[in-house]
């Protein structure tokens, strides 16, 4: 294993640490735990709390700060946080208004996170959960009881983000980030595994001229393997699957091209270029476009596209002002 860490155990923390001293204007660290909190705690507002394990930086700290997320609660290298560290966060930054949880859909992270929310309310913070699962790849997974949540939950930050600054009520909060789950699908595929610090080896092997179609954030089985083929190749396999899902003809969408970690944005931008060809030939009107790493899974080399149906309102919520370390409006 060659990576720039320290102790192993100490991976996480130190992260935590270099993040809030990179971006003292926007975030910092709530004391004593891996989590971040806006640096300016606004108490009129909806807070909305995501989170995960580590290792798909800059998901979820690095979307700290105005416009989408109040407080980012990181766990161990792709393991769920404890209930105790969410309900930090939601002690942290929680308002009179309430809380909205964004939770991709593993099990530990729905469970965690839900039981959190439920001690929360005991306290009298009003608390909403929504659990994101835009991957269509596969249902029931290593992890998963349905679809897992993906790249597209970054959507839900910067979107249901944008309404809770308008002062927006946790219901009409949740309400739009719904709208967003239930527009918006992704699939991925990797060319490499990854190493978890801990683990010390590749989380599974594949051969150099082979490629997982399907791969999960954490490394899970996809739907199948097959050779390497070209990148507009495999650009097409994966649209097939997302577009078959859901109709986006004669829409506007936005469209994220999301790295696993380890792909040069090079090959981000080729991909791109034929995703875009091929959505403008059916008709799918791109409305904005994102490129680069997103939601990654330590250095693997893949990527995932993620495609946004959209409405007057959340183009509207989509173009408003977000300043956080990894996304700028």
């Amino acid at each position: 294993m060659k990576k720039l860490i320290n102790k192993v155990e100490n991976v996480e923390i130190e992260m935590i640490q270099g993040i809030a001293k990179a971006h003292p204007d926007i975030l910092e660290q709530l004391p004593g735990h891996t989590i971040l909190v806006r640096k300016n705690k606004k108490t009129d507002k909806v807070a909305l709390i995501s989170g995960g394990g580590s290792g798909h930086e800059p998901a979820h700290g690095g979307f700290v700060g105005y416009g989408m997320l109040d407080a980012a609660v990181a766990g161990a290298v792709f393991t769920s946080p404890t209930p105790d560290q969410v309900k930090a966060a939601i002690d942290a930054v929680g308002t009179p208004a309430g809380v909205l949880l964004v939770i991709k859909n593993y099990t530990g992270d729905v469970m965690n996170f839900e039981m959190a929310g439920e001690l929360a309310e005991m306290d009298g913070i009003p608390v909403k959960s929504v659990i994101m699962n835009d991957d269509v790849a596969v249902k029931d997974s290593l992890y998963t009881t349905g679809r897992r949540g993906v790249a597209g939950t970054i959507f839900i930050h910067k979107i249901a983000g944008a309404k809770a600054e308008e002062g927006a009520s946790l219901e009409e909060v949740a309400r739009v980030a719904e709208k967003v789950i239930a527009n918006t699908r992704t699939m991925g595929m990797s060319l490499t595994a990854c190493t978890v610090p801990a683990a010390g080896k590749p989380g599974f092997e594949i051969a150099d001229d082979e490629v997982e179609i399907g791969m999960g954030i954490h490394g899970e089985p996809g739907t199948h393997r097959e050779k390497l083929r070209t990148a507009d190749e495999i650009a097409d396999t994966l649209l097939e699957k997302i577009l078959a899902d859901i109709d986006y003809q004669g829409h506007e969408v936005a469209l994220m091209i999301n790295g696993c970690g380890g792909t040069p944005l090079m090959e981000l931008y080729i991909v791109n270029n034929h995703v875009h060809d091929v959505l403008e030939s059916k008709g799918i009107h791109i409305y904005k476009t994102f490129v680069g790493n997103y939601m990654t899974s330590l250095e693997m080399a893949g990527f995932a596209i993620s495609i946004l149906r959209l409405d007057d309102e959340t183009k509207a919520l989509l173009d408003a002002p977000a300043n956080t370390p990894a996304f700028k409006m």
